[in-house]
């Protein structure tokens, strides 16, 4: 299988874009159960606030020199969208602070804001986010990956393959927006229907056959059908 971590959801939603009416219990059968969703508590909030809520953190990805790089990524969740991210080798509460502006500028601001309590998110980020107008939800970094599956998919959070490998932090920008592009077209979500950010149209089974297309360097796979 090209892609070893899907789950049976993520399968089914590929499936159902090709025009291939399987059940997805016909597919879920031969996989490994997934683990639980979240608390039922914590999905009823996620429910109720989707259309202005998003998520914040960091992750980190190496360089070939040995450097840490550390991305800031923002996610819309109403259509699952990654709204921006920032990269610095240099993470501070006034740097993290800006990357808030660039990403809500011009009175664009959600309502809701979920993050961790790392103490990156300082005294300058907690100003910017009351300046904005915003209202910080705080959690554990376990909460706020719940945040990011609420669908109930481990897999439905957007995420930088850990084989990645770059060079720099231009190089690694390059990679993020090749990312971006495939998983706002390509990227089925259980909480989007088993569809993508930017919806992808189902095709009938007489468009032709189905053609593996290789994203993001051949990291992910897009199936469409093509004319013989």
């Amino acid at each position: 299988m090209r892609n070893p971590l899907w789950g049976a959801p993520r399968i089914h939603g590929e499936l159902l874009k090709l025009g291939i009416d399987i059940g997805e219990t016909s597919v879920s059968k031969y996989l490994v159960r997934g683990r639980k969703p979240p608390s039922q508590t914590w999905r009823t909030f996620l429910d109720n606030h989707v259309k202005t809520l998003v998520s914040v953190d960091f992750f980190t990805v190496p360089t070939i020199r040995f450097q840490v790089l550390y991305v800031f990524l923002v996610l819309a969740h109403d259509r699952r969208r990654i709204l921006h991210f920032g990269i610095t080798a240099h993470p501070t509460a006034e740097w993290t602070a800006q990357q808030l502006r660039e990403a809500f500028p011009w009175e664009t601001a959600p309502r809701y804001l979920l993050r961790d309590r790392d103490r990156i998110f300082g005294a300058d980020f907690v100003k910017q986010v009351k300046a904005m107008g915003i209202k910080q939800v705080l959690g554990t970094p376990v909460a706020v990956a719940a945040s990011l599956h609420r669908a109930g998919d481990r897999h439905d959070a957007p995420r930088v393959p850990g084989s990645v490998i770059v060079f720099s932090d231009a190089g690694l920008y390059r990679h993020l927006r090749n990312f971006a592009d495939y998983y706002h077209r390509s990227r089925t979500h259980l909480g989007l229907q088993k569809d993508t950010p930017e919806s992808r149209p189902v095709q009938a089974p007489e468009a032709g056959r189905i053609v593996a297309i290789l994203e993001v360097g051949g990291l992910h796979h897009r199936y469409e059908r093509r004319a013989a």
